[in-house]
């Protein structure tokens, strides 16, 4: 940034004030505060994180330098909106993964297909039972989402990021209600707790770790007939 670009000393010196008095702004609204959800905290939260990055951005501009608190920004806090005594919960969860191992995949698949008593599954597979999409459709069948999370890496995937949200609702859905668009009706103002996993928040020392030990790490071996696989029961 050029000398001219750059704040004044007064309108570094400005922005902590403002600072200082979004504090106060919400101190006292949390200690008028009516209930959990009172919109007076919540807005006086707004203008705090506001007033706050204001103020971390001018102060590196100026001086080169960050302030040693972070406030989220209102993405991070949306308020629950939702009822106070759910009589129904949606459970949402995503999951991302990389194929990085095919023949893995493809060779987990025809293990399934094998077992199949009937060949019904296998039949219906036949013309994509070598292909990854058709693996990943007998695969899927088979195995509950969370025994694939488990064993990610015996059907030749890594896991990316994964979220779960739990929401609350007055009354269940209707039976078909939502299967069209399943997530399409998710309010992030009802959901009552979530859990994220994604490799942005690890920290940068156990990134550079990991990677000391991905360099060091000698290649996969290939797949052997009976290697990492437990085995399938027929009657599932």
């Amino acid at each position: 940034m050029s000398d001219a670009a750059q704040p004044t000393a007064a309108e570094v010196r400005a922005s902590a004030e403002a600072v200082k008095a979004a504090l106060d702004r919400h101190l006292a609204a949390v200690e008028r505060r009516s209930g959990e959800d009172d919109p007076a905290v919540y807005e006086a939260f707004n203008e705090l994180a506001a007033a706050a990055e204001e103020y971390d951005e001018l102060l590196y501009d100026r001086y080169d330098e960050v302030t040693p608190f972070e406030i989220p920004g209102t993405e991070d806090a949306l308020p629950y909106t939702g009822p106070e005594e759910p009589n129904a919960l949606s459970v949402l969860i995503r999951r991302d993964y990389t194929v990085v191992e095919p023949q893995r995949l493809l060779a987990q698949a025809q293990r399934v297909e094998a077992v199949e008593e009937s060949g019904a599954a296998a039949a219906g597979f036949d013309a994509a039972s070598g292909t990854v999409h058709g693996a990943l459709g007998v695969l899927f069948g088979e195995f509950e989402p969370d025994e694939i999370a488990s064993r990610h890496k015996e059907f030749g995937l890594e896991e990316g990021d994964s979220t779960l949200w739990v929401t609350a609702a007055d009354e269940p859905a209707e039976p078909g209600e939502w299967l069209e668009a399943p997530f399409e009706q998710a309010d992030p103002h009802q959901v009552v707790c979530r859990f994220d996993v994604s490799a942005v928040f690890d920290d940068e020392s156990e990134t550079d770790l990991d990677d000391d030990i991905e360099d060091t790490a000698g290649p996969d071996p290939q797949l052997d007939e009976d290697e990492d696989l437990e085995p399938l029961d027929a009657d599932r």
